[in-house]
């Protein structure tokens, strides 16, 4: 399957051209994936999505992950979760960690296995902030000197949804979605700090500004001196993409090759709705016989979001 593909400026991540309610099949399952693989974040704008679109379009990556929070899971798409500054009765209608919070990290790095890739799909789009940002940290890593990168690659590093829970409730205004969330009471994990992609084969740093307590190999106070050198090269205006959202953009990104943080929005002036599928890691690329990959999407655009 042709797709029309337009690479962004700034050396990673591309634009595609393609009506995802309309697209499905095992060739568009590999010629996505294909090109997720090759520019780490894909931007397809102007999609008409309902909630069983959304899931068929990230079932095109994979199997789309439903161990997620149930507080905020679509009902009846239990792959689907809902991100949003919305409240209603005084509480978030989705996950919610203030205004001001920016945490760069990638998602599910406090579970055994990383999300593969995301999808984030706009519903309600802020007239100002709310932007999501990248770091390539495939290029980033790429781009240390040998001696560092040698360094990195021996290491490792502790990922803990506590540590997550309590620097977001130590942050700016005291929220934590992920305090009081069902995912809230997952051991520690460790990973590499710059694993390899299973697929590319590139290592990427795998960092998290508030989600990483320590390297199990470094005393902590060299330690955290590492992980904040890493994370400022990481997150350098090199190696950045900043996604400003149009209603129905849908971005795609391979969660193991890339770092993302929303950026800061004001809830009382600014409203954000988004929905969130996350897919979990492949052990190969997908084909025709792959669990979870429909021969087509379906055929009816009504009852959307």
């Amino acid at each position: 399957m042709d797709l029309e593909i337009t690479p962004l400026a700034g050396g990673f991540g591309a634009r595609v051209e393609t009506d995802l309610a309309r697209t499905g099949g095992p060739a568009a399952a590999g010629a996505l994936t294909a090109a997720l693989h090759r520019h780490r974040v894909l931007v397809l704008p102007g999609q008409h999505l309902n909630h069983a679109d959304l899931h068929a379009a990230a079932a095109l990556f994979g199997v789309v992950d439903t161990a997620t929070d149930r507080r905020y899971t679509v009902p009846g798409f239990p792959g689907l979760t809902v991100v949003s500054n919305i409240h209603q009765d005084g509480a978030p209608i989705g996950i919610y960690d203030g205004d001001e919070e920016e945490e760069w990290h990638a998602d599910n790095s406090f579970k055994p296995q990383l999300a593969a890739a995301t999808l984030l799909y706009s519903v309600i789009t802020p007239g100002q902030g709310g932007e999501t940002r990248f770091a390539d940290t495939t290029r980033a890593y790429a781009d240390l000197p040998a001696r560092l990168r040698a360094r990195v690659d021996g290491l490792s590093a502790v990922h803990s949804v506590q540590h997550l829970a309590a620097q977001q409730a130590g942050s700016a205004d005291g929220r934590s979605s992920t305090k009081a969330g069902t995912l809230a009471r997952l051991p520690e994990v460790t990973h590499p700090l710059a694993p390899v992609h299973p697929v590319t084969g590139a290592r990427a740093l795998l960092l998290g500004s508030m989600v990483i307590p320590r390297i199990e190999q470094l005393p902590d106070p060299e330690g955290q001196a590492l992980l904040a050198d890493l994370l400022t090269h990481a997150t350098g205006p090199d190696y950045l993409y900043t996604h400003r959202w149009n209603q129905g953009d849908l971005v795609v990104w391979d969660n193991l090759a890339v770092l993302h943080t929303a950026s800061p929005c004001d809830s009382s002036r600014h409203p954000r709705l988004l929905v969130r599928a996350a897919v979990r890691q492949p052990t190969r690329r997908p084909g025709p016989s792959d669990g979870g990959i429909p021969a087509e999407l379906p055929a009816s655009r009504s009852n959307r979001q």
